[in-house]
């Protein structure tokens, strides 16, 4: 049920992907005026059937502008009347570059633009999409239990992506303090992101985790344990912290409760959704699993935020997946 509308106004980046959309919806149901950028307008037609999909009937509060992270085109036009900015795009890539700075650079920077468009247009918060990369990945001490205070340091050997979720969110805190003027920050930490896909918006992790495992196409099982978290609950973070006071200045892990391997993936598959499981191949652990363990305590603290179980987030991803194959 859509909720009474509110006077304010919301601008969305990245409005095709999985994190965008979810987005989009939630704050329309609850009754925002919305914009989304899209890099292409062409791609406005997969937005509204993925919202349709979501349950969406009235379009008359969503508006759509062009823009993209890489150049200046529209920003100010996309950030002109709204109350807060949403910055959740960032590109997710299935490999890593060849050139790190192929992801680095627009991420850095795309980020910085969308600040000081923000900033020059007197938004007054911006909630930044970071990741748990920028938390995570430089202390191996297997007793750690990672919070908001742990940095990645960029400095060590790392893949592109991980650095670019890193400096970017680094960038986008110095911005703040030494150029910010009225603006806030705050930022959210999502481990792996699950749940329903809507129309044909998926994302790499659903890709690789999801579908790689049902579809049969995964030989083996990574030596790493994961994050889980749903969507909708990754929506539910940023409108939190979007307006909670408490929030400005400050970064929250979006996590569920403990982690999983891809082999445990398989088998909660095999256990709750045997329907699907008969692509499944014999996932068996290789090596010794690389373990990390991370806290929500912050976000359940100060936002009151509940996220739903790891399982339900993956069920989800299973059973929207299947829907639509």
């Amino acid at each position: 049920m859509e909720n009474v509308q509110t006077n304010k106004t919301v601008l969305v980046t990245g409005g095709t992907g999985f994190l965008g959309i979810h987005t989009v919806l939630q704050l329309l149901q609850q009754g925002y005026e919305v914009k989304t950028t899209l890099r292409s307008l062409a791609k406005k037609e997969n937005v509204i059937k993925a919202l349709k999909e979501g349950g969406l009937r009235d379009f008359s509060h969503l508006s759509f502008v062009e823009a993209d992270l890489t150049t200046d085109n529209n920003w100010d036009e996309a950030v002109k009347d709204c109350d807060y900015v949403l910055h959740v795009a960032s590109p997710f890539p299935a490999q890593d570059p060849k050139d790190e700075n192929e992801l680095i650079i627009p991420a850095r920077d795309g980020a910085l633009r969308v600040l000081r468009a923000s900033r020059d247009a007197g938004v007054k918060r911006i909630v930044l999409t970071s990741s748990f990369a920028a938390v995570g990945y430089s202390n191996n001490n297997e007793d750690h239990i990672f919070t908001e205070e742990d940095w990645t340091d960029v400095n060590t050997e790392l893949p592109a992506y991980i650095k670019s979720k890193t400096i970017a969110e680094k960038s986008a805190w110095e911005f703040i303090e030494k150029e910010g003027n009225e603006l806030e920050l705050a930022v959210i930490n999502p481990v792996g992101i699950f749940g329903p896909a809507l129309g044909e918006i998926t994302s790499a992790s659903l890709d690789i985790a999801v579908s790689g495992i049902l579809s049969g196409n995964m030989e083996y099982t990574p030596t790493f344990t994961m994050g889980v978290v749903d969507v909708r609950d990754v929506v539910d973070i940023h409108i939190k912290a979007m307006l909670h006071p408490d929030a400005s200045g400050e970064r929250f892990i979006a996590t569920s409760e403990g982690v999983m391997s891809f082999y445990d993936v398989a088998e909660l598959f095999k256990k709750e959704r045997q329907q699907y499981t008969s692509n499944i191949k014999k996932l068996e652990p290789i090596g010794k699993e690389f373990y990390k363990e991370m806290s929500n305590e912050k976000a359940k603290t100060v936002l009151n935020w509940n996220p739903r179980s790891r399982e339900e987030a993956l069920l989800a991803s299973a059973d929207s997946l299947m829907a639509n194959s």
